[in-house]
């Protein structure tokens, strides 16, 4: 329930001052040994939270907005339960007219362990027609804010992903914070709505030496006995023990501990306390690789018993559901349930749909739970998320976009060749020479003897055994985009640098009667809007994570091309990166291999009164710096399209680390323009590599 109330005096301040964030960003550069605790908040011991998740918006013809926070709570350590009161009202008071609204967040108890208490507290919303701000505090001693768009307004949005570091990382060189660039961006530019995290918000490798049991499983030299191991009792704890401790430490306090280094980023969990997430995830939220390894080491009890058990915790803090304890667990709307349990964890796969404020759709696919070294997602779940999408869009004409979070980039060189190599019997001996510990040590895994990197190359849609799976997930895309006149944007992380992948129609070059294609190169050139064959695939990662060396950027821009993927789609990596972060020109302008994080910005968000310079819708043009918004990049006669702005085109930025060695955490931003489709299109049936659709 909820009332009227006056307007806060302090309604137009921040309630956490960038200035107050900045300090707390310079106390992290001293780490503590283990992991830090605050002061309990009016009795309630907090251990996590709170964190924010959005569930929808716009449901069922509605001005609806729907959300949810959890708070994790020490209760040894607690002499009463939390409670959340908010006040909520226009970002921008005008006059006496706008009306302030109070109350108080309902909560239940959606999990007990280990001495903590999970809670999850329901924000149900309406929308209005102007935007709105959510303060809630915390038994009347902490705030935060948060943001609605208006009724009417498509969200500002973040893509994020990797958000951590690799077990062996050397973390003292990492001053900066990009969860600080995200705040101050969020408090300076364009406040943000939601945030989709692409997979791997938690790294979770350290399990492999955290756990005794564990450690000795990996260590076993005899094939048969490592496979036919139990998982026991004291293995199973250690596991719960560790997952539940992992996420504590991580979305609790921002403070994680690897084999070379340890660090702090408290601005990761002030971020998830101020802007609603949809998360999906990856390999790392479990362990490295899981998934993508041969059957044999994936079946066992031991591995299929660690899937499950961080199946539970992820579903616990990233999805704020316990699949033990919760009656609703499989009732929540804006999740795509999978056919069947996948084969290692035994869990239905969760996709989520929601829709971003108005206009946007946001599909994240799970890629991870029904995963084998041959599939990533059935052909069932496919069949069931494609109709659930030709579902939302017929009841919502309003849709203009669909974001589509894949987590692993699906437009991205192919290094099929480096598969064969790296599983070759050519590598055979020193492969097996390596599992002995007799030369080479860490050349292969402590899994099943493959080599290192080889299920980082299994994991990619590229990959030669995923390809026909690709070629047929791409294809539907295209085909429901293009009959529903929606623009599909695939949103993808991983690979820890910067990159643009395109999917568009093809430009025809041939000396033979080259003048019968130019008309339709040219509309391809200067009409994107009308091209439904046009899809971004936006890569953006690591926001945390140590990005590669330049010599694999360079060996990525090197297999770059321009590939066919049917006989009307062409497939490329966009040149953006024309200057480097220092305003220097680059030769590797495909692949930016440095830190950064992205965001999508609805054109009427940038300049909703068209009262001042910036984008102009029409134009291509790029505003100028003392605008206060980024200067993008400059498109090149034959290098690349240079798009106009049309009235619903989304606005993609990659915000690129300047130095990691700064804690200023300054950025690069460098830009596209994705204009929506115009009309609808249905695309005749053509031979596709590797499948006939």
């Amino acid at each position: 329930m909820s009332a009227s109330v006056q307007v806060p005096g302090d309604w137009l301040q921040d309630a956490t001052p960038l200035e107050k964030l900045f300090d707390e960003l310079k106390s992290a550069q001293t780490i503590p040994k283990e992991v830090p605790t605050s002061e309990p908040v009016g009795g309630v011991d907090i251990r996590c939270g709170p964190i924010l998740r959005l569930l929808g918006t716009h449901e069922n013809g509605t001005s609806n907005y729907r959300a949810s926070i959890l708070i994790v709570s020490k209760d040894e350590s607690s002499t009463t339960e939390p409670k959340i009161t908010f006040i909520q009202g226009p970002t921008i008071p005008q006059g006496t007219s706008n009306e302030f609204l109070q109350g108080e967040f309902p909560r239940v108890t959606i999990h007990k362990e280990a001495g903590y208490t999970f809670w999850r507290f329901s924000v149900e919303l309406e929308l209005k027609e102007f935007e709105q701000k959510v303060r809630y505090t915390i038994l009347d001693t902490v705030s935060y804010e948060f943001f609605l768009p208006s009724d009417e307004q498509p969200m500002n949005v973040i893509s994020h992903s990797c958000n951590g570091f690799s077990l062996a990382t050397e973390t003292k060189d990492f001053k900066g914070s990009l969860w600080f660039d995200v705040t101050r961006t969020h408090y300076k530019e364009n406040r943000y709505h939601v945030m989709l995290g692409g997979g791997d918000q938690v790294y979770c490798d350290a399990i492999k030496i955290s756990s005794d049991e564990f450690e000795k499983w990996l260590g076993e030299k005899n094939v048969i006995k490592k496979h036919n191991q139990q998982l026991t009792d004291k293995m199973a704890s250690s596991f719960e023990d560790f997952y539940l401790n992992q996420y504590l430490s991580w979305f609790g306090k921002g403070f994680w501990v690897g084999k070379n280094g340890s660090t702090l980023q408290p601005l990761f969990p002030f971020a998830m306390a101020s802007i609603p997430s949809m998360n999906i995830y990856d390999d790392h939220d479990i362990i490295d690789g899981y998934g993508s390894y041969h059957n044999g080491t994936m079946s066992t009890k031991v591995f299929k018993g660690l899937g499950r058990i961080a199946f539970k915790y992820y579903m616990l803090f990233q999805h704020q559901t316990s699949v033990e304890d919760d009656p609703t667990f499989q009732n929540e709307p804006s999740w795509i349930l999978g056919k069947t349990p996948g084969p290692y964890m035994e869990q239905r796969s969760h996709s989520v749909f929601a829709k971003l404020g108005k206009g946007i759709g946001f599909l994240g696919l799970d890629c991870r739970t029904e995963r084998t070294l041959k599939r990533i997602v059935t052909r069932e779940t496919l069949d069931i998320v494609f109709h659930r999408l030709e579902k939302e869009v017929k009841n919502d004409p309003s849709i203009k976009h669909i974001l589509v979070l894949l987590g692993v980039p699906i437009a991205y060189p192919r290094l099929v060749w480096l598969e064969w190599l790296l599983s070759s019997r050519i590598l055979s001996p020193f492969r097996k020479l390596s599992e002995k510990g007799v030369i080479a040590k860490g050349l292969v895994n402590e899994f099943d003897g493959s080599v290192e990197v080889l299920d980082d190359l299994n994991d990619h849609w590229c990959s030669g055994d995923h390809k026909k799976e690709r070629n047929e997930v791409v294809a539907k895309l295209q085909k429901f985009g293009a009959s529903n006149g929606i623009r599909i944007t695939i949103l993808s992380g991983d690979v820890h640098l910067a990159a643009l992948g395109r999917f568009r129609t093809k430009l025809h070059h041939h000396w033979i009667g080259q003048e019968k294609y130019e008309e339709g190169n040219s509309k391809v050139m200067n009409e994107p809007e009308k091209d439904p064959r046009l899809m971004f695939n936006i890569i953006s990662s690591a926001i945390c994570n140590a990005p590669p060396p330049d010599a694999m950027a360079s060996l990525l821009n090197k297999r770059s091309k321009v590939h066919h993927f049917s006989r009307m789609t062409d497939e490329d990596m966009v040149p953006i990166f024309t200057k480097d972060v220092d305003g220097e020109n680059r030769s590797n302008e495909q692949f930016l291999n440095k830190r950064n994080w992205a965001d999508l910005i609805h054109i009427k968000n940038f300049n909703p009164t068209g009262d001042k310079a910036g984008y102009e819708i029409g134009t291509s043009k790029i505003p100028s710096q003392d605008t206060g918004l980024p200067k993008g990049f400059e498109p090149r006669e034959g290098k690349d399209l240079a798009y106009k702005i049309t009235r619903d085109s989304l606005i993609a930025r990659i915000h690129v680390e300047k130095n990691h060695g700064d804690i200023q955490s300054e950025t690069a931003n460098y830009e596209v323009v994705i204009p929506e489709l115009e009309g609808t299109y249905q695309l005749k049936q053509e031979n596709i590599k590797h499948i006939n659709i």
